[in-house]
């Protein structure tokens, strides 16, 4: 069972991870805590803004509005990877979700699949156990996720995980916890779990090195059809495999050539029938070896 941190150790734990950390407004006694109570602290959940622009979505996690009023999580991660602190404290960024989702974090195993979400009957508040983060994104599969962002996120929840020796399985996207949800869209959460833990192996604040390859981005990133550098080095990997099935390009929109192309990928290694049906899947994403955009 953890207890929240005082809003001095938050912000030193953060740094010491390498965090740059702006102190917003009244963050240290901006809160939702006359709502209920803020702990046991068991883990931490990121999400997306579906806004754009840093001092705008700063400005409404920090105040919320009419229907859920703010602050909305305890950090905004700008898309240079700046994390505003908006609250220590209790905050409405989690809402009800699943309460074996939560005994699978609490005794940090693998998660099973959410079937709650707010106002159900089974619903767990999420606002208790779980520090939050808002990331800036528009959360449609095709806004970008700068290196930058992607680095603070794994600090962030890296810098909670170790000061309460948590390992990174302590860390959800609130798609996770409630079946209603998407966030965070983008990129995978598996594969940030992955960064996290290497950096938990590591000294805070020491750089973690980068893998070679691209890591899966994730089944939603190619569903969403997205615009992105790794797109184009994916095709051009293809096509130096002899798999392409482009007539131009390839380029950074993801399109049925690129589905055609990756079936042949599929098939050339083995796999056959649904299984060879265009879309990336980490065994065959990490066998294409994608260098890193």
């Amino acid at each position: 069972m953890a207890t929240p941190f005082s809003p001095d150790r938050l912000v030193s734990i953060l740094r010491a991870e390498g965090v740059k950390v702006v102190e917003y407004g009244s963050w240290r006694t901006h809160n939702r805590n006359h709502k209920g109570p803020f702990g046991p602290i068991n883990g931490v959940m990121i999400h997306h803004t579906v806004s754009s622009g840093t001092d705008s979505s700063v400005s409404l996690c920090y105040d919320g509005y009419a229907e859920l009023p703010g602050p909305l999580c305890h950090g905004v991660i700008a898309k240079d990877g700046t994390v505003y602190l908006i609250s220590s404290g209790r905050t409405n960024h989690a809402g009800g979700g699943d309460e074996h989702v939560l005994d699978a974090v609490i005794a940090e195993q693998s998660l099973p699949a959410t079937h709650e979400h707010e106002g159900s009957g089974g619903a767990v508040d999420g606002n208790m156990h779980f520090y939050g983060f808002e990331c800036v994104n528009l959360g449609n599969g095709a806004d970008p996720w700068p290196d930058a962002q992607l680095d603070a996120i794994e600090r962030a929840a890296a810098a909670i995980c170790r000061a309460y020796g948590w390992s990174s399985a302590s860390v959800i996207g609130h798609k996770d916890w409630s079946d209603w949800k998407s966030d965070p869209r983008g990129f995978s959460m598996t594969t940030m779990r992955e960064r996290i833990a290497r950096r938990l192996g590591t000294d805070p604040g020491r750089p973690v090195p980068q893998p070679t390859y691209e890591p899966f981005p994730g089944v939603d990133f190619f569903r969403s059809y997205p615009q992105s550098p790794i797109v184009t080095a994916m095709g051009r990997r293809l096509v130096a495999e002899g798999c392409s099935a482009y007539r131009e390009g390839p380029d950074p929109q993801w399109t049925g050539a690129d589905v055609q192309s990756y079936a042949k990928w599929q098939r050339k290694i083995g796999y056959s029938g649904g299984a060879a049906d265009g879309w990336p899947g980490r065994k065959s994403w990490d066998a294409l070896k994608v260098p890193r955009s």
